[in-house]
């Protein structure tokens, strides 16, 4: 920073805060922690190689890494932020599978609620017969009656691929 008063990171190192310094533009003295897990996980030299090493308009995004990573090698100190990010996929699949057996659920129910048409085999009945190996080689009808009652939406299963999934947003837990 040069002047008033020394960045964080000169501030804990207890050094002089030279114009030049590299941790100043990102390390402001108003928020002395965000150095000091930084400080502590990668250690000054090593985030100092970093940034000297980075183009300019690129240090910005990289000391925001290096803050977030800190503070998920707090929390955990093995996985850091690929734990949570695990952890996060592991809710996302439990999710989409909760939505894909609701999704189904409704549509079972919608099922039931429709009447089947008069005089025809119920959509139920017909594939319980194919299911015992009572068909008597009606396919025709099997066809129809599948696509009449809609039972092959219900018979497919919606994989959690399939599902649109939002993209985790960049905000953390831990900043």
């Amino acid at each position: 920073m040069g002047g008033n008063s020394p960045c964080a990171s000169c501030k804990l190192l207890r050094r002089r805060c030279t114009k030049d310094c590299i941790f100043a533009p990102f390390f402001p003295s108003d928020d002395p922690h965000k150095f000091a897990i930084v400080h502590k996980v990668f250690g000054a030299s090593n985030v100092s190689k970093m940034l000297q090493e980075l183009p300019v308009n690129q240090r910005a995004d990289a000391v925001s890494s290096l803050v977030y990573e800190a503070n998920a090698r707090m929390r955990d100190p093995v996985y850091g932020c690929v734990g949570a990010i695990s952890y996060l996929e592991s809710q996302v699949s439990q999710l989409q599978m909760q939505l894909a057996v609701a999704q189904a659920e409704i549509l079972c129910i919608q099922m039931q609620q429709q009447e089947p048409p008069s005089g025809s085999v119920s959509a139920h009945h017909h594939t319980q017969q194919i299911l015992e190996g009572d068909d008597h080689g009606d396919h025709k009808s099997y066809h129809d009656l599948m696509h009449n009652n809609n039972l092959t939406a219900m018979m497919t299963f919606v994989s959690p691929s399939n599902v649109a999934q939002e993209p985790l947003k960049r905000e953390s837990l831990w900043t």
